[in-house]
């Protein structure tokens, strides 16, 4: 049981997907701080001064939700060109040139070659 749990968790998809989360997660936080110190009071100097959170309708915070749209976007956008960069990243590196292969046959006439060049040497 410990060695197919072994081979589960280190299987490529599965360290890719934690790697995924883990930098998604801290990205989240850089995204998030940039639209709650950064963005937003520049919306709020250009709302005069409005706090989109604590706007209300009676009892319903649509301020809120409107905040959540908004960083939800933000967040969408960042994701986006992040995927993109790494796709451009990939296709670059699936365009370089892999090694040439050696063909076996060509192997095996050099194999060959060598057991002839020490026969006539002896």
């Amino acid at each position: 049981m410990w060695n197919e749990f072994k081979k589960f968790a280190f299987k490529g998809n599965v360290l890719d997907l934690a790697v995924g989360v883990i930098i998604g997660a801290a990205f989240g936080k850089i995204v998030s701080s940039l639209v709650d110190d950064i963005i937003m009071p520049i919306v709020g100097v250009l709302s005069f001064g409005e706090d989109f959170s604590t706007l209300t309708y009676k009892t319903i915070k649509y301020g809120a939700f409107v905040q959540s749209i908004v960083d939800f976007f933000i967040t969408a956008f960042a994701i986006f060109i992040f995927i993109r960069i790494i796709s451009r990243y990939r296709k670059k590196e699936e365009a370089k040139p892999a090694a040439p292969t050696p063909d076996v046959k060509e192997e095996l006439l050099k194999e060959i070659r060598d057991l002839l060049k020490e026969q006539k040497q002896i």
